[in-house]
């Protein structure tokens, strides 16, 4: 019986990137903001269309020394091009990047996991120090 921990993926093929881009700015320091954004498709773009897309993105942070993550945010990306008038034939697409910010006084791990509807799931993980 497969896991789900198995099903997802953390290096890209073919023409097309898929595995979360994370970027933290700057250094995180205790009691302020921490500002973090994560992409898909970062140097390649990846495809946006009704028919292939990436549907969301998960961003949770691991505490050093804890047990379980937290949660920092889920963005469902929902504009794909499609409209009444078909597949693709609409002018609105969502891009998938996100921009998020918080407060830890802890360093730790940064989970970042992505959903495209053709390849299934990625993942990529960064350290962060807080000073």
């Amino acid at each position: 019986m497969a896991e789900f921990k198995d099903l997802f993926k953390s290096e890209d093929w073919k023409r097309e990137k898929h595995v979360p881009v994370i970027e933290v700015e700057g250094k995180a320091k205790k009691g302020a903001p921490a500002s973090i954004k994560v992409s898909v498709g970062k140097e390649i773009p990846h495809p946006n269309t009704t028919a292939h897309h990436i549907r969301w993105i998960e961003v949770y942070f691991l505490p050093r020394g804890e047990k379980f993550p937290y949660q920092l945010g889920r963005f469902e990306f929902a504009s794909h091009g499609e409209s009444t008038l078909g597949a693709d034939t609409s002018s609105v697409y969502t891009d998938s990047r996100v921009a998020l910010n918080f407060k830890t006084d802890k360093s730790g791990t940064i989970f970042a996991s992505a959903y495209c509807n053709i390849h299934g799931l990625w993942q990529n993980s960064c350290e962060i120090e807080v000073e």
